[in-house]
């Protein structure tokens, strides 16, 4: 069957991501005769409010949001038969325009793990300073001042940000720092700094800071509202891409197929989830995942969707004190917080692994992972624990009422270095329709419901001496037994910070464990789909980018990441841009200095 063919670019991008919008942005500066298209099936961002203000960025995650895709996972057994839900950036300049806008960085020695020619830290680190513009202070040496990607501690902060520190630098017993973003420090108290614009308060995003801001160039083209179908081959050589319109982004317009050429080179940038998916619908995986859809193999390469990774979020609400100075005020219109609009409601962090006397009291479940992987790695935390400065429901346990109107803290700890992995495939239903074969692979292993049942425990100690403390918001808790000493009640405030820690019985870690099973959810920092690994071991690109089998075709998103990294994802999204960009601009010819 024939397809119209519209026009022929140099280079294509089959997505227009974070790291989509990196690489076409800097190919096109380093070479602005280069033509270059981008086909995103999500809509502009273009100064679009919810993109741009920071206050909006919870607009994104409603439940009727277009800007997000909600894939939604195969139920499990650990999820106590839950299917997860886990959201992925559908926009121009994808997860970079929708998320919270958290500025952590993985500990440099992840990127030693990955093992890989030329990604090891001593080539990265100068990528991660070329790329941001550190807003914070002056003279970090691990920090960059040029890049186009702003850093800042945002807005105003929240009244909680001292109450956190003083709580964890007394009862917790950790020190604290200005800066744990320096590529090593871990288990520190520190403020947490935003992907914002210090001066204007907009969100610092990679649509609007790599490609947008390059309308001048006739030759950088992005087309929205474009979902890609598969990757066009001449005798295994990449040379175009077949594409329909949208029909969430462009509900009535017609689904007939088109095709783009591209006479250098296509780019996969669809994330965890659409790169793998695109690359299967273009017969490229496991035999078997094809057969069943009734695709004609290309290349037989069984890594394609396996390995799929993400951190494990809990998120858990508390009443505070009326006069502190929280987000819910802005949502109420309070004028006295109008500077505070350039806000994620985050200000404060600590990159957590545990003392001594802490993994006592952890299940001896989850002794031989510490042994294997954190004991000897200091720069390794097993989890984020931040404060989040109002009321904040799980994605998994949506109110079907709004609580009252009064101040909430929430409690947000998420853990970095998973044992379990899941997969995101292709599927055909009943009536052919496909369908994604998504497994997120969550609390699989039985170590790692652990470290979140010391997180849930530890967060509400810390949480219980902060001065705003005003009881738990008890419906959003674990439903302790009649008469536990761990019963979740509103109180008249804090406890002092040498009162005992709630003493928990064995019945009462039950009940934490069936609460985490159908509460924990993904802090969207899925990647690792096509992992850029040896082909041998389930890889699906080498070192450059090329997929394994095929020539003129690379991927360069998140799911390349062979191993999770400790950190909010955005910042690994970047650097795998700016170091694909020097990737293709190398095997180009071109300048990119």
């Amino acid at each position: 069957m024939s397809h119209p063919i519209l026009s022929e670019f140099d280079i294509v991008f089959a997505g227009g991501g974070t790291t989509a919008c990196v690489v076409a942005g800097r190919l096109a500066a380093y070479d602005p005769s280069l033509s270059i298209l981008i086909l995103e099936a999500g809509q502009h961002t273009l100064n679009k409010p919810i993109h741009v203000q920071s206050s909006q960025s919870l607009l994104n995650q409603a439940p009727t949001s277009t800007t997000v895709t909600f894939n939604i996972g195969n139920p499990s057994p650990h999820l106590n038969g839950r299917a997860p839900i886990v959201p992925s950036g559908r926009c121009v300049g994808g997860g970079s325009c929708v998320n919270f806008m958290v500025y952590t960085r993985a500990p440099a020695s992840d990127y030693d793990d990955w093992g890989v020619n030329g990604w090891k830290s001593e080539n990265l680190i100068p990528l991660l300073k070329k790329l941001e513009k550190y807003e914070v202070q002056p003279d970090c040496p691990t920090h960059g001042y040029d890049g186009p990607i702003k850093v800042s501690s945002g807005g105003r902060r929240t009244g909680i940000f001292n109450e956190f520190i003083h709580v964890g630098t007394t009862y917790h017993k950790r020190h604290y720092a200005d800066d744990t973003e320096d590529l090593e420090t871990c288990n520190t108290y520190s403020p947490s700094q935003k992907y914002i614009d210090g001066s204007t308060g907009i969100r610092s995003d990679a649509a609007h800071h790599y490609v947008y801001n390059q309308a001048h160039n006739p030759n950088l083209h992005i087309w929205d509202g474009k979902r890609v179908k598969r990757i066009i081959f001449e005798d295994k050589r990449a040379v175009g891409v077949e594409f329909t319109s949208d029909p969430v982004s462009c509900p009535d317009a017609n689904q007939s197929s088109s095709i783009v050429r591209a006479s250098k080179l296509v780019i996969i940038s669809a994330g965890a989830f659409g790169s793998p998916t695109i690359l299967e619908r273009s017969g490229i995986g496991a035999g078997a995942i094809l057969k069943r859809c009734g695709i004609e193999q290309l290349v037989n390469l069984p890594g394609v969707g396996e390995n799929y990774r993400d951190h494990y979020l809990v998120i858990v609400p508390y009443l505070a004190a009326d006069e502190i100075i929280t987000t819910e005020a802005l949502s109420r219109g309070n004028s006295i917080l109008q500077e505070s609009l350039a806000q994620n409601g985050i200000d404060s962090k600590i990159k957590w692994r545990p003392d001594d006397e802490e993994l006592k009291a952890m299940s001896p479940a989850f002794q031989p992972r510490w042994k294997e992987f954190f004991q000897d790695r200091p720069d390794k935390a097993v989890a984020v624990f931040s404060p989040f400065a109002q009321y904040f429901s799980p994605l998994s346990r949506p109110r079907s009422s709004i609580p009252p109107t009064r101040n909430y803290t929430t409690a947000c700890y998420y853990t970095l270095y998973p044992v379990s992995a899941g997969s995101v495939h292709i599927n055909v239903t009943e009536d052919g329709k496909e369908r994604m074969d998504f497994n997120t692979g969550f609390l699989d292993d039985p170590s790692d419901i652990v470290p979140l049942n010391f997180g849930y425990k530890k967060t509400r100690e810390i949480f219980r001496r902060m001065a705003s403390y005003r009881g738990e918001v008890a419906a959003d808790h674990p439903n302790f037994p009649e008469g536990s000493a761990a019963a979740c009640r509103e109180a008249s405030g804090p406890v002092e910070l040498d009162a005992p820690d709630i003493i928990y019985t064995t019945e009462d870690d039950e009940v934490i464990d069936r609460f985490l099973r159908d509460v924990v959810q993904t802090p969207s920092h899925s990647l690792g789909t096509c992992a850029m690994k040896p082909e041998a071991d389930h890889g699906v690109v080498d070192a450059r980018l090329n997929v394994y089998g095929v020539s003129n075709l690379k991927v360069a998103d998140l799911s390349i990441s062979p191993l999770n990294v400790g950190a909010n994802t955005y910042s690994t999204a970047l650097l795998i841009g700016e170091r694909a960009a020097m990737i293709i601009a190398e095997d180009l010819g071109i300048n990119c200095i």
